[in-house]
């Protein structure tokens, strides 16, 4: 399973809510990067959802249709990623390194989760569980949806148990 590294456990344990559910079939817009540490990951990701997509949103007419996502392809460093936005269409004229692809249209077992994000690899752990104990397979890559900005409107990190990432498992 792709997930960072873990690193020293907060204190507090995460809140982890799990919800089976059906995911339907969306446009993602991503780019392919990669960070040699995972401090450079939220540095990467910043840069990326920062301004990376603008000229194929502006040229296109498109428009961003949820919040972030990021398929972790490595859980060791070097940390490969696909980071990208879902879209309402397909971009006819694409700038360069922005790809396209579908996903969705498949059963998922989705990890609210809600604290330190160091500690993202036990929302993982319970996932793989879920699955096992009811015999399920995992159809596609996990990914992560960053549903809440981890920084508050004065660009102040937020409080991390009040900062909700989904992790998402499609299965069959």
């Amino acid at each position: 399973t792709a997930q960072l590294k873990k690193e020293i456990a907060p204190a507090r344990s995460p809140i982890i809510n799990i919800v089976d559910s059906f995911i339907p079939k969306s446009t993602i817009l991503y780019i392919k990067d990669s960070a040699a540490t995972s401090e450079r990951i939220s540095f990467k990701l910043g840069a990326i959802f920062g301004s990376k997509f603008n000229k194929t949103i502006k040229d296109n007419k498109i428009s961003i249709i949820g919040p972030p996502m990021v398929w972790y392809k490595s859980s060791n460093a070097p940390f490969y990623f696909e980071a990208g936005y879902p879209v309402n269409k397909k971009p006819l004229k694409p700038a360069k390194k922005i790809l396209t692809k579908s996903i969705g249209g498949t059963h998922a077992v989705v990890a609210h989760f809600y604290g330190h994000y160091s500690s993202t690899y036990v929302g993982y752990e319970v996932l793989a569980e879920w699955l096992k104990e009811r015999k399920k397979k995992r159809s596609g890559q996990p990914y992560e949806i960053y549903v809440t900005d981890p920084f508050d409107k004065n660009s102040l990190p937020a409080d991390p148990y009040k900062v909700r990432t989904d992790i998402v498992f499609p299965y069959k």
